[in-house]
């Protein structure tokens, strides 16, 4: 007699349940964590090539601008100094970025220039939010050619516009990482509207501090923030409106700060990695915000850098924390309101002094180092390893605003000295949204993970899905092809 299941196709099973099943499935065997490296297969097989080494050894660029894997190449689409379309120059100082999905397979890229009051290239803006700043955004639409079609002033006016994030809505949110001649906040950038009225507007409830990043929760509307200073706080903006559409942010909303109550302000120092610790959120007034977070005991970081929210999971750096000072890697869960250190590095070699993150298609976390030297992108894996993935070869210039297109075909980064925006392609792995839920979620406890067939991890990998995730559907009758 044939199951009931037996014609049925992935498809066609999950619609019938199977997701459901799944959930019952992993909390029946204790294993909580999806994609987790499990017992009888090895973490080769969870990575983007063979081992778990990245894409292999970089090759030397005969240029003397970036190296790179082998099979990967490099376009600079964009240089300050240059002519935009507009007829402006390219501003100077290239920071933090996202990429966005434009018309007619376009990608557009908005940019962030964190200049101050005298720049050499500033960014010329027709309607600044504060004459005589040089700081701004711009933007860039570039051809699946990757070649640019239209470059132009998105945001102008502003200080130190270092980091930010982008919302689920297709805007940007730029950060100035400042508090002096009254800059310091946070202002939202519509690539669609250049210099609307929005883009000159703080959303002053997202807090007066020398922010760096942020990063929003799909899931919720909830935004984090990380803020370049010291001492430097973790903070939590809830809007009154979690609608997620335009105009929501500028109806303010309730900033907070993380806070660990069993451990001292300081503690965050002592942290060791996989140590977890449950948090709460201290209320503090938005106008100063570093002030009341030092005296509600809030735990103090050494320097705040990059943020990313993906899977579930909001991921944080924290530049130059740790033993050595090399860098430090959080993670944050919202469902649990826990806090992890997931990486620290524990030598130069390994990972220094990170600063902006994105998470790559394939569920690897991208790090951009401002370590001084020869700076590098650093890859960091599901299961703690790191590898390297571009190195720069003028000496002194920080990578910054690592961003995958949205079809993960072209990595875009920028080096802020002497002003380059970089297209990186090559053979990139394909997009994995388990890999990516993997970084979210610990391995089970040894002895507890499944033991699988190099059928099914093969069908995980063909089906984009994780090792727990097939055995579990197998288990519960989905079919293996």
């Amino acid at each position: 007699m044939k199951s009931g299941n037996a014609g049925l196709n992935r498809r066609d099973f999950l619609k019938a349940g199977g997701m459901s099943t799944l959930a019952l499935a992993l909390g029946a065997t204790g294993v909580y964590s999806l994609g987790g490296t499990a017992k009888g297969f090895a973490a080769e097989q969870l990575n983007p090539t063979s081992g778990f080494g990245g894409y292999g050894p970089l090759v030397k660029d005969p240029d003397g601008i970036l190296d790179l894997p082998q099979g990967f190449q490099y376009q600079i689409i964009s240089k300050t100094g240059d002519t935009m379309t507009n007829g402006d120059k390219v501003p100077g100082a290239l920071d933090g970025m996202a990429a966005f999905k434009g018309e007619k397979n376009t990608t557009i890229l908005v940019r962030n220039h964190e200049l101050g009051t005298n720049a050499d290239y500033p960014v010329n803006g027709k309607n600044p939010w504060s004459i005589g700043a040089a700081g701004g955004t711009t933007a860039l639409v570039v051809g699946p050619n990757r070649k640019v079609i239209k470059e132009y002033v998105t945001n102008s006016g502003t200080i130190r516009n270092c980091a930010g994030g982008a919302s689920t809505w297709g805007t940007w949110l730029t950060c100035e990482e400042t508090r002096e001649l009254g800059h310091g906040f946070v202002f939202e950038v519509n690539p669609l509207d250049p210099e609307n009225e929005m883009s000159k507007t703080p959303i002053r409830d997202m807090g007066y501090f020398s922010h760096e990043a942020c990063a929003v929760d799909p899931a919720t509307g909830i935004w984090y923030l990380t803020e370049d200073a010291s001492p430097s706080f973790l903070y939590r903006f809830t809007p009154h409106d979690r609608s997620q559409k335009l105009g929501s942010l500028q109806k303010g909303g309730i900033l907070e700060a993380l806070a660990i109550e069993e451990l001292p302000a300081g503690a965050a120092s002592q942290f060791t990695s996989g140590q977890k610790f449950g948090v709460v959120w201290k209320k503090v007034n938005p106008e100063r915000a570093q002030q009341d977070a030092k005296d509600l005991g809030c735990i103090q970081f050494s320097r705040l850098e990059g943020a990313f929210f993906t899977a579930g999971t909001f991921w944080f750096d924290d530049t130059s924390a740790g033993n050595g000072k090399h860098g430090r890697v959080y993670r944050y869960f919202p469902a649990t309101n826990t806090l992890e250190l997931f990486y620290e590095s524990t030598a130069s070699e390994f990972l220094e002094m990170p600063d902006n993150i994105a998470m790559a298609p394939w569920g690897d976390l991208w790090i951009a180092e401002d370590g001084g030297g020869n700076d590098r992108i650093i890859g960091l894996t599901p299961e703690g390893n790191v590898y390297k993935f571009a190195e720069n070869r003028l000496n002194g210039s920080e990578f910054a605003g690592p961003t995958f297109s949205p079809d993960g075909k072209t990595f875009f980064v920028n080096m802020q000295t002497p002003g380059l925006t970089f297209a990186i392609w090559g053979p990139f792995a394909r997009q994995n949204a388990a890999r990516q839920r993997a970084m979210g979620h610990a391995a089970p406890p040894a002895g507890l993970g499944p033991v699988v067939s190099d059928k099914l991890a093969a069908f995980a990998e063909d089906q984009g899905m994780s090792i727990l995730e097939a055995a579990a559907l197998e288990r519960h009758g989905m079919p293996i092809l």
